[in-house]
């Protein structure tokens, strides 16, 4: 089972699973039982905090998710696909497109006052899913390919972590951030004296500062999920590395289906269509459309840069594949539907179908195009 849940294709399905559950729970008739229980409280004796089982998933679990993702960051920023700047450049010029042209398309659809909070929401793209994609439909593809999506994606995530970061900080409270900020230099510091001997004790001493930094951005007003970024950017690599893997597969298995259960449970409208708000149509439109012609777009301009008579790295097909992966939003977009709309519910609730809508398309559409280039590639391989 561990196996499984530290696979590429497993934790997809899983994750997947977890969202179409909470979606039928909260339109069965079970619905009313199942939504109390996700805002039952749940307080830590001795401290302020007091929060409802569904927050307790988007801002404690989802730290320690964010966590992973910020060491893996670190490695490619430092070791991997995106440690120089010409390895960056051009998976960043699309992945630019890539955020451009969902916003514009958002703003297009639902620029009014009471929605344009909402453009973020179809700018992200769940690593977890397009490698699950790409482990499922896309055997055969070049290693170029597959390099050029991993960092179109942890691109995204950057993006995504940043928006987090500046627009959704509320009322913020400077002496708990700058607290926060010491405590994960201390965890840095730990990190960086762990040994066979020392582990015993230095491990149980990093949690614990994790934790109480985690608890710190909390109360400052700036989103709890902050303190995983900050804390996987601050560890030292190994100790990070190894620490991730641990993780991964509770991160898997736990924390993504958690969260998007309680994020999917959304009663869907009994309306006509025209009823529907701007934003659920501007974030369905923008996921898979706005990923697709902004990564096509900018990725193509980016091909440009290359010695004078060489052959693209990427060709404007694969292009087309990769534009469908990136739009496939889900965990991030969730959290963004969250934060953009967190003092409308019904808002939130269409925002939220529009992620899942606009995701389950962006699936399809990759798979089928993924599977295409596969098979062109392989085609390629047996005729070579």
């Amino acid at each position: 089972m561990i196996g499984l849940l530290r696979s590429e294709r497993f934790p997809a399905f899983l994750l997947l699973g977890a969202a179409a559950l909470g979606l039928v729970a909260a339109n069965s008739p079970v619905a009313d039982a199942v939504i109390s229980f996700s805002h039952a409280h749940l307080a830590v004796p001795g401290t302020a905090l007091d929060l409802s089982i569904a927050h307790w998933g988007a801002d404690f679990l989802l730290a320690i998710f964010f966590f992973g993702v910020a060491v893996e960051l670190q490695y490619e920023l430092t070791r991997g696909q995106l440690n120089s700047v010409a390895r960056a450049v051009k998976p960043a010029i699309a992945a630019a497109g890539g955020v451009i042209m969902p916003i514009a398309i958002y703003l297009l659809v639902a620029g009014g006052p009471e929605t344009r909070d909402g453009w973020p929401i179809p700018t992200a793209t769940d690593i977890a899913f397009a490698l699950g994609v790409l482990a499922v439909f896309g055997k055969g593809l070049p290693s170029t390919v597959r390099v050029f999506l991993l960092a179109l994606a942890i691109i995204d995530d950057i993006v995504g972590i940043v928006f987090i970061a500046v627009l959704f900080a509320t009322d913020v409270d400077l002496g708990s951030l700058a607290i926060g900020v010491v405590l994960v230099v201390v965890f840095a510091v730990l990190s960086r004296f762990v040994g066979d001997r020392s582990k015993v004790v230095l491990v149980p001493l990093m949690i614990v500062v994790a934790l109480a930094a985690w608890v710190l951005v909390y109360q400052s007003g700036v989103h709890a999920t902050i303190a995983g970024v900050l804390l996987g950017l601050a560890v030292r690599q190994g100790e990070g590395m190894r620490a991730r893997h641990v993780l991964e597969p509770w991160i898997n298995g736990l924390v993504l289906p958690v969260f998007a259960f309680f994020s999917a449970l959304v009663v869907i409208p009994q309306v006509s269509p025209d009823e529907l708000s701007p934003a659920l149509w501007g974030i369905l439109i923008g996921l898979p459309a706005g990923k697709i012609i902004g990564i096509v777009l900018f990725g193509w301009l980016a091909m440009l840069i290359r010695p004078r008579g060489t052959a693209p790295e990427i060709r404007v097909p694969d292009l087309v594949a990769a534009g469908a992966l990136g739009g496939i939003g889900f965990t991030v977009s969730l959290l963004l539907a969250g934060l953009a709309f967190a003092d409308d519910a019904l808002l939130r609730d269409e925002a939220v179908l529009g992620v899942l809508g606009g995701s389950a398309i962006a699936l399809v559409l990759s798979g089928v195009l993924v599977s295409w280039r596969a098979r062109h590639h392989r085609r390629l391989a047996q005729i070579s």
